[in-house]
């Protein structure tokens, strides 16, 4: 215990040299969380390339360029202007927002919130303006290229903004709409100096689109944004190409005040100098008939295509690269791009998400949890990086040669890819987490799935001796075992593949649940893809790690055993003996090894793995069920009969892969139900009056379980696990009750939108905003696709909303 008490201080020790001393980032910052701001809406760009997240009112607020790195700050600059003129004069010119900021004062700002109206639903966004008085209504619809099954303009660094112009008057009415925007993300570098504009036009195919540059020369990572609007018949761009954003504006004021367009000067801003900082604006206008409708089309683009990771050892080509070359002058092309190709997009995306949205048997909550909670494959500091050119297969199998025969080209044709635990837990690929939000990436782009899973393998049979101190125990270990799977891929602060295991509280060659979230997903990978060349890659890996998770098994009953400690993804939650979540992983895992032998002819080891099955099932349900629910754990400590929400999770990936009866039953029915059952009752229904999910521990006598920090925590990824698992066993409308829970707790009271945490507790704590595991509700999906009753709705020719 002793050692316990002592990880506080452990802990700043290690945090004060981190952060005070070298001056780096910490991995988890438990001393300086994220504050919560609940102004966030849906993020822009696509998957890998950055983001830039717009709140809910519309400001440029959450900015994640450099990869794995987040800056909050509301650049003040950003922002889209309206100009209505009618023969011949301005009549209303207003700042599309609600804030009154201390620069600028030369513009209009103030606009009343009570005329704007937000929507989103992933990966699009719909900003609603009646403008007061003037019986015009603006819809701007924003649109990211996020495509399931795409992988290449699903790469791409761009947002579309779709200005849709209602006038209502009997008139006609000149509309401009004016996009500004700071050189910069609003930090200190913004004033670093040596950054400078320049207007640009492109035309391809008899398209043309015209706009800015705004060139970010930093040392590290250099950047350039790109505003842009469409140029076609009726509608004109005009552009400025410099100007102060902390003076008072007034200049850029009246110049779009004067007649609708702004001055577009030819030729490149000078530098900037140091303290300096620089905008840019253009500006979209078109003539819209009385009672008539119009269309102004604008764009943004960042073009940061040769990136380094804190370590700054290596230099990673952005997947975008690709299709639009890596010489950081692609911004023109990307507009270009996005403005002639966004129809295209939503086309694809209403296909995907219309037979959910009109799928009536599915409440309204679910649809918007489903496609909201996928702005984490892109916003989870997420990166996505080509191969080098004259990589080899060695350069990849690391010294022990990993005889991954497919690794090279899987790499080659789809990249890496790596998003982060959580915005605040900055590990890449966090392993025993990135199993529930797996089912995200293996559905809508399992090429992902795959490629992450042939990093994962190569880091298996590898090993890094080096030694280290864990912050939880204080003994010294190596960073990585050879022959286990690692927690993570490493930390965006250092250099990602390189150098895995960033994570420092705990040895996890010790975790019990990592080796088996493996096989589980590479049988539950291979189910859903049909990959065989994958599943025969994966075989010789899995069977080391299961040799490897073999040795906790260790009275040889079939069963492994808990150590004692906080050993597994639960990492400050202690378990002892055998217990239902890691035995219950345990054998899920052999039973999938098990098929995997059958399907791949290897009869020895089908023989040895169905020999442990038999034993392990016998001994699982002796020591753990007790008539309603599997306990804990078998330790027969105070809470070793607690219920656990998640004490079936092995049973959840056997329904995922139809290996949940018949000869590969694993968990008797009944007992998975009645255990389903118990969980609704007293985790769900007897825990904030059945209104904020699953608990994860809960005492039989319906008093949350709180011998730990984590054990009376809701894990909102879990929950959604949970509800997918309620789903396969047909308890449905349980399953739906226990999820919307969640839903309405992070989405609606707790103002957590695009923000999902990965814990709350009933009063009002939580813990780790933007969190992984979330992603899990897309298992709910594939449980509800699997169920015979269901039948989506037919697929008619997708027509694109004007409205939401």
């Amino acid at each position: 215990l002793l050692s316990y008490f002592s990880f506080p201080c452990r802990y700043f020790r290690w945090w004060y040299k981190k952060t005070r001393i070298e001056k780096k980032s910490a991995f988890i910052d438990l001393l300086c969380a994220v504050p919560l701001q609940q102004i966030y809406g849906c993020p822009l760009g696509g998957i890998g390339g950055g983001t830039i997240t717009r709140g809910w009112r519309g400001e440029f607020c959450r900015w994640q360029l450099n990869p794995g790195i987040y800056h909050y700050e509301t650049v003040i600059a950003d922002q889209f202007t309206v100009c209505l003129r009618c023969k011949g004069q301005t009549v209303y010119q207003q700042v599309l927002s609600v804030e009154r900021p201390n620069t600028l004062q030369g513009w209009n700002w103030g606009y009343c919130g009570h005329y704007a109206f937000y929507h989103a639903l992933y990966p699009r966004a719909w900003m609603v303006y009646e403008l007061p008085g003037q019986n015009v209504v603006l819809t701007c619809r924003q649109v990211s290229p996020v495509i399931p099954h795409d992988y290449k303009d699903s790469s791409l660094p761009v947002g579309v903004f779709i200005w849709e112009v209602e006038n209502g008057r009997d008139e006609d009415v000149d509309v401009s709409i004016m996009f500004s925007l700071q050189n910069g993300m609003g930090t200190k570098e913004d004033r670093s100096g040596g950054h400078w504009n320049e207007p640009f036009t492109f035309e391809k195919e008899g398209e043309r689109v015209a706009g800015v540059l705004l060139h970010h020369c930093t040392r590290v990572n250099p950047f350039t944004l790109a505003i842009s609007a469409r140029e076609k018949a009726g509608t004109g761009v005009t552009h400025l190409t410099a100007f102060n954003p902390t003076g008072s504006g007034r200049e850029v004021w009246q110049d779009l005040l004067q007649d609708g367009r702004l001055d577009s000067p030819a030729g490149k801003s000078s530098l900037t100098e140091k303290g300096e900082v620089t905008a840019a604006a253009v500006c979209a206008s078109c003539r819209v008939p009385a009672r008539g409708h119009r269309t102004l089309e604008l764009a943004l683009a960042w073009d940061m295509p040769r990136v380094h990771f804190g370590s700054k050892e290596k230099l990673h080509l952005r997947r975008y690269t690709r299709f639009f070359g890596s010489g950081g002058d692609a911004a023109p092309a990307l507009s270009h791009h996005a403005l002639t190709h966004y129809e295209e997009w939503e086309r694809k995306i209403e296909a995907w998400q219309k037979p959910i949205l009109e799928n009536s048997q599915l409440p309204s909550w679910y649809k918007s949890a489903l496609f909201n909670e996928l702005y984490f494959v892109t916003d989870g500091g997420t990166i996505w990086v080509e191969l080098p050119p004259d990589c080899r297969a060695e350069d990849l199998q690391g010294p022990a040669g990993a005889g991954l025969s497919h690794l090279l080209p899987v790499l080659q044709e789809y990249g890496r890819f790596a998003y982060l635990e959580g915005q605040e837990y900055r590990m890449y690929n966090t392993y025993d987490v990135h199993f529930y939000a797996s089912f995200a990436l293996v559905m809508l782009w399992p090429k992902l799935q795959i490629s992450l899973q042939y990093d994962i393998a190569v880091t298996v049979v590898n090993e890094d001796v080096q030694p280290r101190q864990y912050l939880m125990c204080g003994q010294t270990a190596q960073v990585k075992l050879k022959n286990v799977v690692p927690h993570d891929i490493g930390d965006p602060g250092d250099e990602p593949w390189q150098r895995v295991n960033a994570y420092l509280m705990h040895d996890t060659a010790d975790w019990k649940d990592l080796n088996l979230k493996f096989v589980l997903q590479v049988y539950r990978d291979y189910y859903l893809t049909h990959d065989s060349l994958y599943l025969r890659d994966m075989w010789p890996v899995c069977q080391a790690v299961m040799e490897s998770e073999l040795k906790f098994d260790i009275d040889n009953d079939g069963l492994i055993e808990n150590g004692g400690f906080a050993d597994q993804t639960y990492d400050a939650w202690v378990v002892n003996g055998a217990s239902a979540y890691c035995g219950g992983l345990w054998l899920a895992a052999v039973c999938m090894m098990c098929k995997m032998a059958e399907v791949l002819g290897d009869a020895e080891i089908q023989q040895k793995y169905t020999d442990i099955l038999s034993k392990g099932k016998e001994a699982f349900e002796r020591m753990l069920w007790n008539g309603k629910y599997y306990n804990y754990d078998s330790s027969g400590s105070d809470t070793s009969s607690s219920i656990m929400s998640d004490q079936c999770a092995g049973q959840w990936f056997l329904g995922a892969c139809g290996l949940d009866q018949g000869e590969f039953e694993v968990f008797p029915k009944s007992h998975v139900v009645s255990a389903l059952k118990t969980i609704f009752e007293k985790n769900v229904m007897s825990f904030a009056g059945g209104t904020m999910g699953a608990v994860n521990g809960m005492r039989p006598d319906g008093v949350p379980d709180t011998s730990s920090v984590q054990s009376n925590e809701v894990w909102i990824g879990v929950v959604y696990a949970l509800a997918a698992t309620m789903i396969q066993e047909g308890l449905v409308e349980e399953g739906f009750r226990t999820a919307e829970g969640c839903y309405r707790t992070v989405w609606e009271r707790l103002g957590m939108a695009f923000q999902t945490p990965e814990a709350y507790r009933e009063k009002k704590v939580y813990r780790s905003l933007a969190y992984m595991r979330p992603l899990s509700i897309w298992s709910m999906q594939l449980a509800l696709e699997r169920r015979a009753d269901w039948a989506p709705a037919p697929v008619h020719p997708p027509q694109v909303p004007i409205h939401p």
